[in-house]
């Protein structure tokens, strides 16, 4: 998708908005494209003391399963969500989102840096300089997404 051409046309009142999209291969930055443009108004749900709070997928740093519970990791707090790891690697799977170890759902754009350490494994400091452990057999996974 190196040159794109994008025409914008105004409709009718009344006439619902269509997005069409001509290609010659889906590939996966087309594929996170129509994601990001079907879920631009997409939030995600957490509670801090029973208060709901509605946070931006974007501003999502991990989610992590700790004893059955699955917490919403924001730059400066920390939410618990409803939703399981599972549902959470399905819906945001065209997203920056991966899986990073069987507890944690990892954003690569809140990635500052990779360093290899023991065992094959990374690990990953963050943006807002937390240190996360991506496990060996989902390396390839973070290599795919990063074009490595």
């Amino acid at each position: 998708m190196s040159n794109i051409k994008v025409t914008i046309e105004n409709i009718p009142a009344g006439t619902e908005p269509e997005i069409i999209i001509r290609c010659n291969e889906v590939d996966n930055s087309l594929l996170q494209l129509v994601d990001a443009i079907k879920s631009a108004s997409k939030k995600l749900i957490g509670t801090i003391d029973l208060q709901m709070h509605i946070i931006d997928p974007n501003d999502v740093f991990y989610f992590e399963s700790v004893d059955n519970k699955v917490f919403i990791y924001c730059s400066e707090k920390v939410f618990e969500t409803r939703l399981k790891l599972y549902e959470i690697e399905k819906e945001y799977e065209n997203w920056d989102f991966f899986r990073a170890s069987k507890s944690i759902i990892l954003n690569i754009a809140k990635i500052h840096s990779l360093s290899p350490v023991f065992y094959g494994r990374f690990e990953a400091l963050l943006r807002n300089g937390e240190k996360v452990v991506i496990s060996r057999q989902y390396v390839p996974i973070l290599k795919g997404k990063l074009g490595l």
